[in-house]
């Protein structure tokens, strides 16, 4: 039986109070990251095990694990579970994972992600019914196209209805995930809390959104899972600044720019963990790392040590001229680190293109940088801190547990 130690959730700025989209340089790895990051908040050394569950997994063949554990800032040797599923396979791997679990769900449309991790303390998590039926009335084939035989008769009646009838759950749930609110209604105990999305993430944020002990369901077409959560409610982190119009942007058309596999592993280390190279011999900071050290001389002789995350903006530029691959305008930055005296170009990104100047604030957050030929390819990106902030959360409305939005 898992206990909820920590819940951590995000939500893009871009979209709507009611719907939110992913932003250019969002999937779910990097949603994903922000949701897991919320939840271990300086955790990160009780995690032996991660398990990332979305329909939407950027790479099929390679796996996504890598760079998710960059991100997190977890060693290389913990195990990644990827698992294709909607809001009840999330569920179920919360129920059944060990202490030391850290269950993540993202989702592209509405684009979500929350993060569970499970310890020995917290509320208690315990499996009441399953049921895994067939109604494919949403499906992706091999040609990667969405057909959608949208049917809201045959999915109540045929699908979601009948499997949580073969539930026979012993009262009704406080909260849905996996349904249109209107549908969460029809079968929740009075007004069950809204929720941002409808895939796997959904039955993470539904259990962010309890506010004591009650019964949580999980449905996807014709299948159905529930739990009873036991227990005061769990520390809620919320990555969630309020929404607004995503910039409008050009596409330029023109040949791919191909992604160079040996630099990707080169630089995939220092630039997805954030990490700079010490000189061995005298100290000084090296980034991207180099291999003769500028301060004293010596070569080959450095370790890699964590950068900060937040720093301070040095000098931007908006450009404007258009790129194959790469959406105009958009602003980098040199962005001056706090207390290291290291600067990093970087882009930014979470506000309009033009928006951020010299001496602005902000956080290095985890991003996708461009799509090469098919592979995505990872770094971070400067995101502006807002008036509402304090030491980088933002205060957002939520259950009683909840810390804020970061």
């Amino acid at each position: 039986m898992g206990q909820l130690s920590a819940v951590g959730t995000y939500l893009p700025p871009w979209g709507s109070h009611t719907v939110r989209v992913a932003g250019r340089d969002e999937d779910v790895v990097t949603m994903g990251v922000a949701a897991g990051r919320a939840a271990l908040s300086g955790r990160s050394e009780t995690v032996g095990r991660v398990v990332l569950v979305s329909r939407d997994l950027p790479l099929l063949d390679g796996g996504n694990g890598a760079a998710l554990l960059a991100g997190l800032g977890l060693p290389s040797d913990v195990p990644v579970v990827e698992q294709v599923g909607g809001a009840p396979a999330a569920l179920d791997a919360v129920a059944g994972a060990a202490p030391g679990t850290l269950v993540i769900a993202a989702d592209l449309a509405p684009a979500g992600a929350a993060a569970v991790l499970v310890d020995t303390v917290g509320p208690e998590v315990e499996p009441v019914a399953r049921v895994t039926r067939s109604l494919p009335v949403r499906a992706r084939g091999r040609d990667g196209v969405t057909r959608d035989y949208d049917d809201p008769r045959l999915e109540r009646d045929r699908g979601a209805g009948v499997a949580v009838d073969r539930l026979a759950l012993p009262s009704k749930p406080a909260v849905v995930a996996g349904l249109a609110a209107r549908q969460a209604s029809a079968l929740a105990e009075g007004r069950p809390p809204a929720l941002p999305t409808t895939g796997a993430s959904a039955a993470l944020f539904a259990l962010a959104a309890l506010t004591g002990a009650g019964l949580v369901l999980a449905v996807e077409q014709a299948s159905a899972a529930a739990v009873t959560v036991d227990g005061l409610p769990a520390v809620v982190r919320r990555d969630e600044r309020s929404a607004a119009p995503m910039d409008v942007q050009r596409e330029t058309p023109g040949p791919e720019i191909a992604l160079p596999l040996a630099a990707y592993e080169r630089a995939f280390t220092p630039k997805l963990r954030w990490e700079a190279a010490a000189c061995a011999a005298c100290g000084t900071l090296a980034f991207p790392p180099r291999y003769r050290c500028l301060g004293c001389g010596a070569e080959g002789r450095w370790a890699a040590v964590p950068l900060p995350r937040t720093g301070e903006v040095y000098t931007a530029v908006t450009v404007h001229v258009p790129v194959p691959g790469i959406a105009t305008p958009y602003s980098l930055v040199i962005v001056e680190l706090d207390d290291v005296g290291v600067r990093a170009l970087v882009p930014v990104t979470g506000v309009r293109a033009g928006t951020a100047g010299i001496g602005d604030r902000g956080r290095l957050v985890f991003r996708r940088m461009a799509v090469r030929t098919g592979i995505p390819d990872y770094g971070y990106a400067l995101l502006p801190e807002r008036p509402d902030e304090v030491d980088g959360w933002v205060t957002t409305a939520g259950s009683p547990a909840t810390e804020g939005g970061r």
